[in-house]
């Protein structure tokens, strides 16, 4: 046993604190170089295993060379640190000595500390260098069972002149110059090597011809499609709101919303199940990811959910969510860039490269932002998959501006655009344009006691202002027609603020602040009025008010709004023309709900006031706007429309097929013809369709509400051909065919006839006084549009 002195004691301390960050410095080397190690020589001995490619045995042994230097340099490193510590305990030791001297005491024991820690780095130092011996000789063996293999297999490496892969030698080059500028190529086993180009060309892209020498049984094995499962009517969402997440304001929002509504979602599951009859539903498998509640594109509608910013987007989103998991399908939802990448299977990189797997999802329902991070992402697999994808558009996209080559040269380009999807892809929140597909929302729905509380609790003088947000109220003008209001009405606001009154709302106005959505509907359920400023466009609450049983006020626009005079419309991808703040409320439901004035005509506007006074309505909401009516819609899309599998339809041509129409009896029309077959599957079917010649400057989308219907572009390939123009009495002298959203159409002087060369553009939107329109129109179900009477 060793004895020391106190003084001796703190000069041993002293060097072990010296010493501490080396020891932590050479555990932390040995720990690294212990897995470098296993992985490189983990990927010399796979490498030599029979079977693997040339190529793989190449990549590792090119790493194996960088090991053997590694741990020469290394070992190096640690005989310096060897060297280093050695002349530092003998600087520390005669100090410490010098100091003991002086003081009159002696260190008897400085050695085995330090001494035991520096044997420790020089076993380590040798045990690398005889690792690094043992790499040198595998290395050897290596590279000689490589350059056997090379020899055999380097004239099979070439890029092929093959008819059918007439992209393979360009792809090739590509890969030569640019391998290297995404990770994901590694990832896939490019090294740099002809080779590797081809196998990643040929097996996980589709450019090049599969290589004969190549073990295809792997590549080839596709894995099996799990087995059908019949879809069930869900009426409990408690699970729902689990896979909802929370985390964000936004969040929140829409797991309150779906709660509030969950009696109703159930009973309306049972009214829609009765209706069904026992129709077989596939379940499917559902990826919703909502691209702007994404900290990349900024997520700017979370901070100001409890701020009075617009709520729409997530009134429609909450009410997705819902329809589609009390449908019974399977839901997997993300609201970040990571989850989404995980659940798509996205290899690591910069986005190039197919996915890893087959895509898991039958339907993908995103939005804008979704769908450009998906775009980044994916890869070549975005393309092959695009079809499966349901864009949830607030205010829709035109066909022109979908089209990205036409859209590109007729000035149809914006920052929304040109995606070339089906239009029918995209999903709108009022049925403004047939070219999508409508979506919607829901408002509550009233029972019969409630509805008779209301009848008995209206204010016959109390007006709501629809607007929260102070930002709304800087409308010039308005205290003109809200001073004629005063005159008649208590006006009452819900405007947003934090602790003083907000400047723009008038000193008559009484502005209750934001108020959660249940006292919001009591304000409304008392109110005779809700009156809009003109904006925001589209938004639910107009419906919301007229269910509570609120006649609903908005102003007239002269000239309509549309992306040509008005800012908030430019850059859209619809040329629309608004010519209310609410065009729904106004074409679909009217009055005595909705009244539609001017507010720059203050006679026209009191007037208005008076008569709505003494006008009594019932709590009123069309039938696409309830639970069932969602349910209903939503569950008709997903059994029909199928944009994978289903082809497009065909160009036009000369020689284009007989059309299965004849003129109607009064010769105004034309009308499926009794002896015509029907495609099978064809969704909606064929005998719903009337198709009318417009007249010069109509669109067809307005054409087809002339006489009672809506337009339906999935008809138009039927009306694509000199026929349709023959039977309906047509005078062509001539018939050519082009890419133009008008076409099919006829043109007057010159008595010329268009078709359409491009089924991606086949439009019931838009218009010009050259042509008139060839229109594919179908009757629809009272109360729910998107569907024909034979569509569900």
């Amino acid at each position: 046993m060793i004895t020391v002195n106190p003084d001796g004691k703190i000069m041993v301390r002293r060097c072990l604190v010296t010493l501490r960050p080396f020891r932590l410095f050479v555990l932390g080397i040995g720990f690294f170089t212990l897995c470098f190690l296993m992985t490189s020589l983990g990927g010399q001995f796979s490498a030599r295993r029979l079977g693997d490619s040339p190529f793989t045995i190449r990549t590792e042994v090119m790493g194996g060379l960088e090991s053997r230097g590694v741990l020469r340099k290394m070992s190096d490193l640690l005989e310096l640190m060897v060297k280093r510590m050695d002349t530092l305990a003998r600087l520390e030791n005669s100090s410490e000595l010098h100091r003991a001297v002086g003081d009159g005491h002696f260190a008897v024991d400085r050695s085995s500390p330090s001494a035991s820690l520096m044997e420790r780095i020089q076993a380590i130092a040798q045990n690398v260098s005889d690792i690094a011996v043992k790499v040198d000789q595998i290395l050897r063996h290596s590279l000689l069972l490589h350059s056997k293999v090379s020899e055999g297999r380097q004239d099979q490496c070439e890029a092929p002149s093959d008819p059918q892969f007439p992209d393979c030698p360009g792809k090739v080059e590509w890969m030569r110059a640019r391998w290297t500028s995404d990770p994901c190529y590694a990832f896939f086993g490019v090294d740099g090597t002809e080779c590797s180009f081809l196998i990643y060309l040929s097996e996980v892209e589709w450019f090049c011809p599969p290589l004969p020498w190549r073990n295809q049984t792997a590549a080839q094995t596709a894995p099996k499609a799990l087995p059908k499962v019949q879809a069930v009517f869900r009426s409990n969402l408690s699970h729902l709101l689990d896979l909802v997440g929370s985390g964000k304001e936004s969040l929140i929002f829409m797991k309150k919303r779906i709660k509030r509504l969950t009696a109703q979602w159930a009973l309306a599951a049972q009214r829609l199940e009765r209706k069904l009859g026992g129709t077989r539903r596939d379940q499917k498998q559902i990826l919703i990811h909502i691209g702007f509640l994404t900290e990349e594109t900024g997520d700017v509608f979370s901070p100001r959910v409890l701020k009075g910013g617009p709520l729409g987007e997530m009134v429609q989103w909450a009410d997705i969510l819902a329809v589609l998991y009390v449908l019974g399908h399977g839901l997997r939802i993300t609201v970040s860039l990571k989850e989404l990448q995980s659940n798509l299977g996205v290899p690591p990189g910069r986005g190039n490269c197919p996915l890893t797997v087959p895509l898991p999802f039958d339907l993908i329902y995103t939005d804008y932002h979704g769908l450009q991070q998906m775009k980044q992402h994916m890869g070549l697999s975005f393309r092959k998959y695009r079809c499966r994808i349901r864009v949830i558009d607030t205010f829709g996209t035109e066909p022109a501006y979908n089209h990205e080559e036409y859209a590109t040269l007729h000035g149809y380009r914006t920052n929304w655009g040109y995606w070339n999807l089906n239009p029918k892809q995209f999903m709108t929140m009022f049925p403004h344009t047939p070219d999508n597909s409508f979506m919607g929302f829901v408002s509550e729905e009233l029972n019969e006691t409630e509805k008779q509380l209301i009848r008995g609790s209206k204010a016959s003088n109390m007006a709501v202002v629809y607007g929260k947000e102070p930002g709304i109220w800087k409308l010039q003008g308005k205290e003109k027609f809200l001073s004629i209001l005063n005159k008649y009405m208590e006006i009452h606001g819900t405007v947003y603020y934090e602790s003083q009154r907000p400047p723009e709302v008038p000193a008559f106005v009484k502005n209750h602040g934001l108020l959660p959505q249940p006292e919001f509907q009591q304000l409304l359920r008392k109110a005779k009025l809700f009156i809009g400023f003109g904006f925001p466009y589209e938004g639910p609450a107009p419906l919301e008010a007229i269910a509570n049983g609120c006649i609903f006020l908005q102003s007239r626009f002269s000239p309509p709004h549309s992306s040509l005079n008005h800012e908030f419309f430019r850059g859209k991808p619809t040329s629309r023309e608004v010519f209310s703040q609410h065009p729904y409320a106004e074409n679909f439901i009217g009055k005595p709900h909705v009244w539609t004035v001017d507010y720059n005509n203050s006679e026209e506007f009191e007037a208005a006031i008076k008569t709505i006074m003494r006008t009594q309505v019932d709590p009123y909401l069309p039938y696409e706007y309830t639970c069932e009516g969602m349910l209903e819609r939503i569950h008709a899309y997903i059994q029909h429309q199928d944009f994978c599998a289903a082809p497009g339809p065909s160009p036009a041509g000369a020689r284009a097929p007989q059309s299965p129409f004849v003129l109607a009896p009064n010769a105004t029309h034309l009308e499926w013809a009794r002896n015509a077959s029907v495609a099978p599957g064809a969704w909606p079917p064929g005998y719903s369709l009337q198709a009318w010649l417009a007249e010069a400057g109509r669109a067809c989308t307005d054409a087809c509400l002339d006489h009672g219907l809506v337009c339906e572009p999935s008809f138009f390939p039927f009306l694509n051909s000199q026929d349709a123009f023959r039977k309906l009495r047509v005078p062509c002298d001539s018939t050519e065919s082009e890419m133009n959203h008008l076409y099919p159409a006829f043109a007057q002087p010159g008595q010329e006839c268009y078709l359409q060369k491009d089924p991606l553009l086949f439009s019931c939107a838009g218009a010009s006084t050259k042509y008139r329109r060839l229109c594919p129109c179908r009757d629809f179900r009272k109360g729910q549009v998107a569907l024909c009477q034979a569509c569900l």
